[in-house]
């Protein structure tokens, strides 16, 4: 596919119709196992010697076209569908960090991935050191010689406040030092390689599928990191894998590419863990990518007259929103996010934490879930649901306050959006 339109991208990449039926619409290659041709066959696969289906927990036919099609929109070179985006995070990490590494990680990030590092992964001997985005510069400050990547989101949930993409990963990659981009609330909007970034992640869950039926994540590699000429600072690509007959990564795959970071990542990680994306999630996954582009447009319009309707309500103390910026976070934001974009808008209400409840209660068509990026719009209260296992203080440091709420505008009619909006808030300030 020659075309680098998202539109067109997210229709055809990866797949024009099944050669054995000439079927146009991709196939649920609902399947375990795949025949080998022989024995050779099976031997070539199994040594990398060329690239094939083994088995559907490390790859699969219907996975594959998702995994070129999103490769495609992000101008990355291989891609992989994983269970959730979750795994997606931890496995981006994992596939670089060993036991007595480290990572910088930006302070703004959803509840989960704060979680997921600051325990899941110091459980499994990883450090994950948080520094302030807005001094890009910190990153340097936290790195030593056992960091082995840099970690942020492009449009973190629920802070907004746009990731200095380019000036991070300056920094980074004379050190050897990737930058891992979770992409999730800015599909479409931003391509974090064309700014330096090394790998990209995404919940599949949230704007690329919008119809929130499905679990899945993905990891996208860039194929623009020089893996090999840093060999001491990345050693789980540069050294003897055990774990696969001590293939040597930057090494093993040349001949197929510039994709050993991703292929390290199937066939260690997605092996052994197992967090394997369903062939029939992944088939649902294709169907959202094909009104991806309408849909962001849609969220966009709708969440930038959100933030103008909240911003003269007597009720709102503060709207976040990549709009109402100001400073350096403008100039990112419109380095990165053009026209202040994006699906989300957040905002203080003036009475509190039982004015954040009243709020929540009240509204009548918005549905309180713990999702971002559906068709339909969203609100919740962070503090008490996806930011509640941290602390006061780390919460603080996402960008969550008692009576923060977060809203994923759908792409609903305007006007029923505002309306609910309105009986909401004056519910909230009687």
């Amino acid at each position: 596919m020659s075309s680098k339109h998202p539109e067109t991208l997210a229709l055809h990449a990866g797949w024009r119709r099944d050669q054995s039926t000439t079927a146009v619409a991709v196939p649920i290659y609902q399947t375990t196992s795949y025949q080998f041709n022989d024995t050779e066959h099976a031997s070539n696969l199994f040594a990398l010697k060329e690239l094939g289906n083994i088995y559907t927990r490390i790859m699969n036919p219907t996975t594959d076209v998702l995994e070129q099609r999103i490769a495609a929109l992000e101008g990355g070179v291989a891609a992989l569908g994983v269970g959730s985006g979750q795994a997606a995070s931890a496995m981006a990490v994992q596939n670089l960090a060993r036991v007595g590494d480290n990572i910088v990680a930006s302070t703004d990030l959803y509840g989960g991935t704060w979680n997921l590092f600051a325990n899941t992964l110091k459980d499994q001997g990883i450090e994950v050191r948080f520094v302030d985005p807005s001094d890009p510069q910190a990153f340097a400050r936290a790195t030593d010689d056992k960091t082995r990547a840099y970690y942020a989101e492009t449009l973190p949930n629920p802070k907004l406040r746009v990731f200095p993409i380019a000036e991070v990963a300056a920094i980074g990659r004379p050190l050897g030092i990737p930058l891992i981009m979770d992409n999730t609330a800015a599909p479409l909007l931003v391509r974090p390689f064309e700014h330096g970034a090394a790998v990209v992640v995404h919940s599949l869950t949230k704007f690329i599928g919008g119809h929130g039926t499905s679990i899945g994540g993905i990891i996208v590699d860039g194929g623009n990191f020089d893996w090999e000429g840093h060999a001491a600072r990345q050693p789980a690509l540069n050294t003897p894998d055990p774990s696969y007959h001590g293939a040597v990564w930057s090494q093993a795959v040349k001949g197929l590419g510039p994709i050993a970071y991703i292929i390290k990542a199937r066939v260690t990680l997605l092996r052994d863990l197992g967090a394997a994306l369903s062939p029939f999630n992944a088939f649902l996954f294709i169907q959202g990518l094909e009104t991806l582009a309408l849909r962001m447009r849609a969220h966009c319009a709708n969440s930038r007259a959100v933030a103008d309707f909240l911003g003269t309500h007597p009720a709102v103390a503060r709207v976040i929103h990549p709009s109402t910026l100001t400073g350096q976070d403008a100039a990112w934001t419109a380095k990165y996010l053009a026209a202040g974009q994006g699906g989300l808008c957040g905002f203080e209400l003036k009475g509190g934490v039982e004015a954040g409840k009243a709020f929540i209660n009240a509204l009548k068509m918005f549905y309180h879930v713990a999702n971002i990026g559906d068709a339909r719009s969203l609100a919740i209260h962070p503090a008490s649901t996806t930011h509640s296992q941290l602390n006061q203080a780390e919460q603080a440091a996402t960008g969550v306050s008692p009576g923060y709420i977060r809203l994923s505008v759908g792409i609903e009619h305007i006007d029923d959006i505002l309306a609910d909006l309105a009986q909401a808030l004056d519910a909230a300030a009687a």
